[in-house]
This record gives structure tokens, C-alpha cells and sequence, in this order.
């Protein structure tokens, strides 16, 4: 039975308003309406008479203009009404005399001329602001001004507009805030009984207000705290929900069955940590601990493993494989590009040695085989890799998306291994569980990208997460610099001496850029001097100057790094010539190589100790690190240059100087989550569609979802299906329905 919430709009404001509401905002129900909330509160003065007004006073008052005029402040003279447009960059002063039929008021505004065409002789406003008192006349400070309409001017509805806390709402030409408040009013005054989704017990405990006397202070506040406290509600409600969704895929999880994979002595794990090199830092034991005690459940483990740069993820990801292995099962590691898949596939083998060679002369005597399943592979190389899959020869499988392929099987599937969670979803996972036949396998999320807890417990919240934040012993320091290259061209120039120099030594660079270039036909024609530093052709002129490639640079180092060995590697060129170029990389052959973000993630060559980032502020932070990481690899500090066209001072420039002063990842996540828009950092901005979170922050109210969390938890567990709280679950279907939770699909 559908309740006053779920009622059409115009059934209280009259179709042509629901109309405009309709197209406009794509509001439609009464629900839908007092759920657009304000976005902020106009703090205003008491109404008060003119003839009671005293200094100092926050007052507001009501009356008619009597006279405007508009002065210069550079020629003292006065400015004619037709001519105040052409003052608009022009210091002004224009002063407005308000009365009230028996007293005056004068009001000044600065800088402001067009506001003599809005405030005509006659014209009925509000104006509020602090009373003060100048050559004997009574003025208004720093006015705040709101016109009313003549059907406005009621005693109940001026007395209602001049309220200390006005809303104010998100709005438009065709819908102003005005009417939004006026309508919501309207449809606050006729509503019925409310049914509140927050059960009576959870509101008494967390000394929450219920939900229709949220509403009231949420859109018509008397003081500041009633809208405080409405907030406080609404965010919680928003993190119940959320968290209510999650709890219940959390169950759903819980309920599969899995085949226990039971770590066992004397297997290719145990061989493998005696080979190891390095002794595991802490947290990598701590957290092995925890993926093996997963993995040993009937259930299927569904993890998300973050950590730094370099610290050591693979590692760990690898004695989970293995554990598996030794456990009877096969396990797969998927990852976003070739690239990576390819250097995932020779680290993996490099990293065990004799134990991938099984069946080989000089194999250990306990051995696997690594696969390697990629879109590139010729058709012998396929149908080997297939057939090892298939056969479980190949205890461990590397690849892309080409593992997701109908004709892909697996011997027992028991781990997944997803590199770079976000650049899969849902489906593609599932994709590779269907492989698995009647049992779920377990999946390790991997991802280098540090991701603050409220973020993690919202965007990967059915997960559990663990996280690493120690670097393993030898890894090298990175120094990080920001090259002006436009202020200061010297330092651009002094930058590829800086190559040379390292080149000199024996070690190698990276030389990364935003784009490939293969549309320009002459790079040096488009780019100008860029390896100089100055404007090129195009920013000259006014245009935006488009970001530089890797044609563009190679081409440019060509005539300053000529002497030595540089080659190009991006995701256009030839699976087999992008598979040389890092094998000739990783073994010395190429001092420096040009590249775009393909070596972002999972590359790993020792001898790299510099890198430079032309046009640095085209990245976001996170990659920006992420970038960094390629370097300090091994013995060698790293040198990571950011160069930028940005002017010292700007936005841009200042993230990068933020990147440049801390190699801390999650300092610089937070720094960088904190810059974006809440839909941005769900992941659902881009899509143009809206999230459902519209007062709770990810980043700030970590408190409030960490209880709704609990909360959730706590209902879930004794009733997954939500029979007992039948508004929550309607909330919840709503949610799960429309395309506000998509964000949540990434897990």
C-alpha cells in the first residue's frame, strides 16, 4: 500500500509545477521532492521594524526601494542606470535608500552596479545584514538582498522568507529556490503519517529525531541546531542503507560454499619461503596469516588486499597461490593490460625459480608450471596455455581478459587473484567463478592505490580488507622535484642532463607522457620548443596547448639524448614488440624509455632510478605515485621530476607540489579524495548519474558509518531478509533498483 510519500507530486503543487520539477530536477514523488535537500541555510537577522532597529544589530527588514544611484569611485561621479554595464570591472558604490513608508534606510553596495537595474524605485526585497550608523544615517553592512514578487507580500509569507535560516537549494533559472521552498511547505503542510526506515529502537539508542520531525527542521529550521541535528539523521539513514546492502552481500558470501583450501606442510610454499632472499616483513606475515585462514574456511574468501607502492603485495598474493596449489587447486591472476599481465607472468616465474619448472630438465622435484593466457598469443601458444589450464599442469595462470573466455576451463579453480580492482567489474569476476563448477573460488583483490577506510568500507564494503604499509628492507629512498618548465626552462634542460648523468652511471629512466601522439604528423611543428620550456605556437594564440606525447618527446630527445639507447613502449604497438621493448629494458638494453601510463603498475626493473613526468599535472595524484614507484626499485635512490606548464601558485601546481612532499600514499589518497566531489570519489560522477549519498561524506563521517555499519551488521545477522524492519528493506530495494548505488557495484 503506498503511503503520502510515494504520492505523484502534483497531487499537491498542481501539474504545472510538477512539471517543472519533472524536467528540471527529475523529481516526480513526494518523496523524491523532500529528499532534494538544501544545500546550504541563508543566516539572516529577526525581522525586525526600521523604528526598532539598533547598532549592531544582525536584523533583517522588509520595504520598498525609494531611490538608487550608482557612483564611481575612481571619477566620484555619477553612473546613468543604461550605462552601469559598462561598469562592471569598475570600483563602484551604489547606494540604495529603503523605506518603510514612515522611516528610511540606506543600504551600500560595492562593486555591484548591475544591482541598480534589479533595484528600481518601487521594487519590494528583504535586505539584512548589521546595523550601523554613518554621518548620522542608518545603513545596513554588507547587505544581503532577496526581491519579492507582489503575491509575496502577505504578513505570513514575508515573516516566512525573513526567517533567521532561510534554505537554500540546488536550483535553477526555470525552478528557483523560492519555489522549491514554497512547494515543499505546501507539501510538508498536507502530508500524512510517515513510516520511518530507522526501527524506533536504533533511533532511541543513537538519540536520532524521527523522521517526519526531520524533515520539518531539515527544510524549515527555526535555529541551527534543528538543522544539525536533521543532518545527523538523514546521514546516518544514508549509511544504513548503504551499509544494510552490504551486510547482506556480505551474507550472501558467507553462504556459498567454497572448497577449504588448507595450507599444508611441506609444499611449494614451504619451499618457496626457503628460498626466499628477503625475510617477509611483519605485515606481510599478518596478513598471509589472514588470507590463509580465509582460505581454509568452506566459504569463499573475498578479500581486498591494498597497500604502498613496493610493498610487497605480489609476494604475498604468490604464497596464497601456492598454498592453494598445495592444497590440490589452481590459481588464477588477472590483470588489466598485457603489459602487466606479461611482467606479472616473468616475475612470478623468476620469483620460484626451478619451482615453475615442473616437467623440466633442472625442475624441482615439487613444481608447478605459471601459465601465461593473454589476447595476443599466436595459436600455438593459446592452445598450450589452454590445455595447461585445463589439465592443471599449470598450477598458476597469468592473464587478461582473454581468461574469461568461454573456452577457457580450469582443472579446480580455487583462487582469483584480481590485479587493480577497479578496472574490472562484477560480471567479469563472476565470469571467472563460473569456472569453478558447484564451489565458489576464493578472490584476492589486489590494488596499489591506498584507499582511506570510510572510502573502503563504502566502495569495497563487502570485503575484507588488509592492508600493508611497511616497505621491505632495501628498498630506496625517492626524491621528487616539480619542474616549472614554462617559469623556469633552465630547469627542464637541466632535467635531461640529470638522465644523462644517471645514464652515466650505469642506471636507467622513464620518460612518461600523457598521450601517444600517433595522430600528429609533425611533432616538432606541433610542440614548438617544448624541450626549452617556452609557449608553443598554439598557447600563444590563445588555445588551450594539448598535452605532449610519446612521439612528441621521443622525437625532441632525439636531438638531446641522441647518444643514447631510447626507445618508446605504449598500448597501440605490436603485442610481441611491447613484450621485447621490456624484456630489452629490463635486462639494460635501453637507457630510457618513453612511455605513456602503461608501466603504471607491476613493472619492476632494479636498475631504473629515474623517472620524468612531462605534464605531470594531467594525472591525478594517486597516479602520479603510482608512476613514482617504478623508480628506487632497488639499491639506487630514486629521482622522480614532475614537470609541469602550470604557473606556481594554481591548483594544478599545488597538487603537484603535495605529490612531491610525501611519498606517504595514503596521505596523498586523502589529499586527493579530498579535492573531489562526492561522486567522484564513488566512482560514478563520470557516468552522469547521481549517488544516492546526499548529506553522508565518505571522507568525514566516518564515525557515522562505522555505527551504521555495526548497526547493519547487528540486523542482518538474525534477519538477513529484512522481514521484521519492512520500511528499511523498502529502502533498500529502492536503492538496489535504481542506478544511484552503482558505485556499489565495483565489489
Amino acid at each position: 500500500m503506498k503511503t503520502d510519500i510515494d504520492r505523484k507530486l502534483r497531487d499537491f503543487v498542481g501539474a504545472k509545477t510538477a512539471k517543472t520539477f519533472s524536467d528540471v530536477l527529475g523529481i516526480e514523488t513526494v518523496g523524491e521532492l523532500l529528499r532534494h535537500y538544501p544545500r546550504r541555510y541563508l543566516k539572516k537577522g529577526e525581522l525586525t521594524p526600521f523604528d526598532e532597529l539598533e547598532v549592531g544589530d544582525q536584523a533583517t527588514v522588509s520595504g520598498r526601494v525609494k531611490k538608487v544611484t550608482v557612483r564611481s569611485l575612481d571619477s566620484k561621479q555619477e553612473i546613468r542606470p543604461d550605462e552601469v554595464n559598462k561598469y562592471r570591472r569598475h570600483k563602484t558604490i551604489t547606494k540604495v535608500v529603503v523605506t518603510d513608508g514612515r522611516n528610511d534606510l540606506e543600504l551600500a553596495f560595492f562593486n555591484q552596479p548591475w544591482l541598480a537595474n534589479k533595484l528600481t524605485a518601487g521594487t519590494a526585497a528583504l535586505f539584512w545584514g548589521e546595523v550601523t550608523m554613518f554621518r548620522d544615517i542608518m545603513q545596513l553592512k554588507g547587505p544581503g538582498t532577496e526581491i519579492l514578487d507582489e503575491e509575496d507580500l502577505s504578513e505570513e509569507e514575508i515573516e516566512r522568507r525573513a526567517k533567521p535560516f532561510r534554505p537554500l537549494y540546488p536550483a535553477s533559472a526555470k525552478l528557483p529556490t523560492a519555489t522549491i521552498e514554497r512547494s515543499i511547505k505546501i507539501v510538508l503542510d498536507n502530508l500524512g503519517e510517515l513510516d520511518d526506515p530507522i526501527p524506533e529502537l536504533i533511533l532511541r539508542r543513537e538519540k536520532l529525531i524521527g523522521l517526519r520531525e526531520a524533515l520539518q527542521k531539515v527544510h524549515l529550521p527555526e535555529t541551527e541546531k534543528d538543522w544539525e541535528v536533521a543532518q545527523k539523521r538523514f546521514r546516518f539513514e544514508e549509511a544504513l542503507v548503504m551499509q544494510t546492502i552490504l551486510a547482506q552481500r556480505r551474507a550472501v558470501t558467507d553462504a556459498l560454499k567454497a572448497v577449504p583450501r588448507v595450507r599444508s606442510e611441506g609444499g611449494l610454499l614451504d619451499d618457496f619461503d626457503a628460498r626466499l632472499p628477503f625475510k617477509l616483513t611483519e605485515g606481510q606475515a599478518e596478513v598471509g596469516e589472514e588470507i590463509f585462514a580465509d582460505l581454509a574456511r568452506p566459504h569463499p574468501m573475498h578479500r581486498l588486499l591494498q597497500g604502498e607502492v613496493g610493498s610487497g603485495k605480489t609476494v604475498v598474493a604468490l604464497r596464497a597461490m601456492l598454498s592453494v596449489v598445495d592444497a590440490g587447486g589452481q590459481a588464477v591472476l588477472l590483470a588489466p593490460t598485457e603489459v602487466l599481465a606479461t611482467q606479472h607472468h616473468k616475475t612470478l616465474t623468476k620469483m620460484l625459480g626451478e619451482l615453475a619448472e615442473q616437467g623440466m630438465l633442472g625442475g624441482a622435484e615439487r613444481a608447478t608450471r605459471v601459465g601465461l593466457l593473454t589476447g595476443s598469443l599466436n595459436a600455438a601458444s593459446r592452445r598450450t596455455a589452454m590445455l595447461d589450464a585445463a589439465s592443471g599442469s599449470a598450477g598458476i595462470v597469468v592473464g587478461t581478459h582473454a581468461l574469461l573466455e568461454d573456452k577457457v576451463q580450469f582443472a579446480d579453480l580455487g583462487l582469483v587473484v584480481v590485479d587493480e580492482q577497479h578496472r574490472f567489474g562484477v560480471e567479469q569476476r563472476a565470469a571467472l567463478s563460473q569456472k569453478s563448477g558447484d564451489a565458489t573460488p576464493h578472490v584476492l583483490v589486489m590494488t596499489a592505490t591506498p584507499i582511506p577506510r570510510t572510502v573502503a568500507m563504502t566502495v569495497f564494503g563487502d570485503l575484507a580488507v588488509s592492508t600493508l604499509t611497511e616497505l621491505p628492507a632495501g628498498r630506496s629512498p625517492i626524491k621528487s622535484s616539480v619542474v616549472p618548465a614554462k617559469e623556469k626552462p633552465a630547469w627542464l634542460a637541466r632535467a635531461w642532463e640529470r638522465v644523462h648523468e644517471e645514464v652515466e652511471k650505469g642506471h636507467q629512466a622513464y620518460v612518461v607522457c600523457p598521450r601517444i601522439g600517433d595522430d600528429v604528423k609533425n611533432a616538432a611543428d606541433e610542440e614548438g620548443e617544448f624541450a626549452a620550456g617556452s609557449e608553443d605556437e598554439a598557447e600563444s594564440k590563445g588555445k588551450p596547448r594539448p598535452a605532449i606525447s610519446v612521439l612528441q618527446v621521443a622525437e625532441i630527445l632525439d636531438g638531446i639524448l641522441g647518444d643514447l639507447r631510447v626507445e618508446i613502449l605504449h598500448g597501440r604497438l605490436p603485442a610481441d614488440e611491447k613484450d621485447s621493448v621490456m624484456t630489452r629494458f629490463a635486462a639494460g638494453e635501453i637507457d630510457v624509455l618513453i612511455a605513456t601510463t602503461v608501466i603504471e603498475v607491476g613493472v619492476d626493473v632494479p636498475n631504473a632510478s629515474t623517472m620524468v613526468v612531462m605534464d605531470a599535472d594531467r594525472f591525478g595524484i594517486s597516479q602520479l605515485h603510482q608512476l613514482r614507484g617504478r623508480v628506487g626499485r632497488g639499491k639506487v635512490p630514486g629521482l622522480c621530476l614532475l614537470v609541469t606548464h602550470g604557473w606556481a601558485g594554481s591548483k594544478s601546481y599545488a597538487r603537484l607540489e603535495a605529490v612531491a612532499a610525501t611519498t606517504d600514499g595514503f596521505e596523498l589518497s586523502r589529499i586527493d579524495l579530498e579535492t573531489r566531489r562526492e561522486g567522484d570519489v564513488l566512482g560514478v560522477a563520470q557516468s552522469g548519474r547521481r549517488t544516492s549519498l546526499k548529506l553522508l561524506s565518505v571522507l568525514r563521517d566516518e564515525e557515522i558509518i562505522l555505527t551504521a555499519r555495526h548497526v547493519a551488521n547487528s540486523i542482518i545477522s538474525v534477519d538477513a531478509e529484512l522481514a521484521e524492519y519492512p520500511v528499511l528493506r523498502s529502502f533498500v530495494r529502492s536503492a538496489l533498483e535504481s542506478e544511484a548505488t552503482d558505485y556499489l557495484e565495483k565489489t
